[in-house]
């Protein structure tokens, strides 16, 4: 009886089109809230009357409340249901927001993007938690993937849309549009997102309990091989984010308009490996796709170092920059498939530091080549290369021992 159960708190759902719009439209809430409002922030600088740097603060402390949320939603959610941990994580994603719109000094601002950052790591973490619910290591790949391909596309639409938005109705208005989306989502979870984590499932809350689960994941060499793998792949595309249109447009002297179709390429190859991905994972198994991408990704990572040393320009660029990012779905989606389902009492607390882990080396990796020397392509190539390298490094090492 207790099998039976146990089964059906698995996949409540089936997968169906709708269910992947919603999981998407949770997905998207961090990436529009870190993108939207980067056009209009010489505009919030002259309205708020201040310097370029405390703007441009605004953006490192979402980041910091979105990493510091993550560590404890997924704890939480694992103690009192994922439901509750993403209602009220969106909802005050959505309140936030709304204050955000009404500020007059840009410290407050700041505190208030701090605090939406911690609410909006309530839905990154809690949702690859739901999937895990809902969904068998299969199904909760090939959904994963969907998650992977928002996050991704969201970045790309969002500036667009906060620029226009700026343009036509002031800076104002992007936290206005941000809150009504996030009721919007508000509203579908708690009509369409049951609760997935069922109450014999859950593990009660303490600070003890919390660390034992941190460090059982830490001393477990083969999540730390699945979490680093991961990471470190996604390291590799934000080595992309920082210097990539640097690369292009300033070294290679392509204009904004041609860098535009280019990322684009990015996007189409990333949508067509997602895709077959979703479709593959169930024939071909986990292992085998996650192996699959990250072959493919140090190739991306190969053929980057072989242009650059050959000094083959552009073209000997673009492809290998298309190959490397066209994986980042395949490799994350599988990788916490693999987590998670070893994990099913404690996925929140597995997709917090997995979550917490990706970000952060995303940012580390960020900053490091944004130190580097500016005029020249080496450091977005080394980076990205050493990323591909270290990425499945540690999943040949400890990661396919799952």
């Amino acid at each position: 009886m207790l099998a039976k159960s146990q089964a059906a708190a698995v996949q409540p759902n089936p997968l169906s089109f709708f269910i992947f719009i919603v999981l998407g439209a949770i997905s998207a809430l961090t990436p529009l809230a870190i993108d939207m409002y980067v056009p209009a922030m010489p505009a919030i600088a002259k309205d708020l009357m201040a310097d370029t740097g405390a703007v441009q603060l605004s953006l490192t402390a979402y980041g910091a409340g979105f990493a510091i949320g993550q560590l404890f939603h997924g704890p939480i959610s694992d103690s009192y249901g994922r439901r509750p941990v993403l209602i009220i994580g969106v909802l005050c994603f959505a309140l936030t927001a709304m204050l955000t719109a009404t500020v007059h000094s840009i410290d407050t601002l700041n505190f208030l993007r701090v605090i939406q950052g911690l609410s909006g790591a309530a839905s990154a973490v809690v949702i690859q938690a739901v999937i895990r619910d809902m969904f068998n290591r299969e199904d909760f790949a090939k959904a994963m993937s969907f998650i992977t391909l928002v996050m991704t596309l969201a970045p790309l639409v969002a500036p667009m849309l906060g620029g226009h938005l700026a343009m036509w109705f002031g800076w104002r208005s992007i936290y206005w549009v941000l809150a009504v989306y996030a009721v919007v989502a508000l509203i579908m979870v708690y009509y369409k997102i049951p609760e997935t984590l069922q109450v014999h499932q859950r593990q009660t809350l303490n600070m003890r309990t919390t660390l034992k689960n941190y460090i059982k994941l830490v001393k477990n060499p083969t999540s730390v091989g699945l979490i680093l793998s991961s990471a470190f792949s996604f390291a590799g595309m934000f080595a992309f984010f920082t210097a990539g249109s640097f690369v292009y447009i300033d070294i290679y002297g392509v204009s904004p308009n041609q860098f535009a179709y280019l990322y684009g390429l990015n996007v189409v190859a990333l949508i067509i490996l997602t895709t077959l991905n979703g479709r593959l994972v169930k024939i071909l198994g986990l292992h085998a796709m996650l192996r699959i991408g990250l072959v493919l990704q140090l190739l991306g990572g190969i053929g980057l170092l072989v242009g650059w040393a050959l000094n083959w320009g552009l073209w000997g660029t673009v492809p290998s920059v298309i190959l490397y990012i066209a994986t980042i779905s395949v490799i994350g989606s599988n990788s916490m498939a693999l987590l998670l389902s070893a994990y099913p009492t404690m996925a929140g607390t597995a997709a917090s530091l997995s979550g917490t882990l990706r970000f952060g080396m995303g940012a580390v990796v960020g900053a490091v080549v944004a130190a580097l020397p500016g005029m020249a392509v080496w450091p977005m190539v080394w980076v990205m290369s050493g990323c591909s390298i270290l990425s499945i490094a540690f999943y040949w090492t400890f990661g396919r021992k799952a």
